[in-house]
Parts: structure tokens; sequence; C-alpha cells
């Protein structure tokens, strides 16, 4: 499985109402590398199997990659899964939060 595969791979593993940034996907591939994680979301394939529009930058905005997504979209999607946004950050940021990817976690 390539960097990429690995990406979407976690991003399927993000809850139904929940968000996780690109950090946090970065570090749990054992890398710093955010702004990879970024690109490989902008090529994923999959969307909206492999939900990327559920990751933000970590200080809850939406991040700059919104790859074929218009932004309005990505809020849409957030909104139809009860995470509002105002202001262009992710409302109650740290409740919606998914931090670990522990093989425990899903």
């Amino acid at each position: 499985m390539d960097f990429d595969e690995k990406v979407w791979a976690l991003c399927r593993r993000i809850p139904r109402g929940k968000v996780t940034t690109y950090k946090e996907i970065a570090l749990a591939l054992g890398t710093k590398a955010y702004r990879r994680v970024g690109q490989a979301l902008k090529r994923n394939p999959d969307a909206p199997h492999a939900p990327c529009h559920r990751v933000v930058a970590s200080d809850g905005s939406l991040g700059g990659y919104c790859g074929k997504m218009n932004s309005w979209k990505k809020i849409a999607l957030l909104r139809k899964e009860g995470v509002e946004v105002r202001k262009g950050k992710i409302e109650e940021f740290e409740k919606k939060t998914v931090i670990s990817f522990s093989s425990s976690s899903s």
C-alpha cells in the first residue's frame, strides 16, 4: 500500500460527524509531511467513501485543500453529518475531533 492509499484508508476510519487533521493523519503514518497528506487527499479517487471532507487544519479551519471540491461543498457535507462550520472553522472543534488512529478505534 503506497502513502496515498494509507491516507485514504485512515480517512475511511473517521466516523460520520467527526473530523481529524492533516497533522494527525501524517503522525499516524509516522511522518510530519502534513502537506503530503493534503496532496494525497487531492488525488482521492474514492470520495465520499474515503471521506476527505472530514480532514481539516489543526486550528479547526477547513484547510487549503479542497481538490475538486469547492469549500461550500465541503461545508455542506460536514453540516449534513452534524458538524457545524462558522466563519470557516469547525464549531466545537475539540469535541468533534478524532485524535487516535490506533487499531482499537474506528
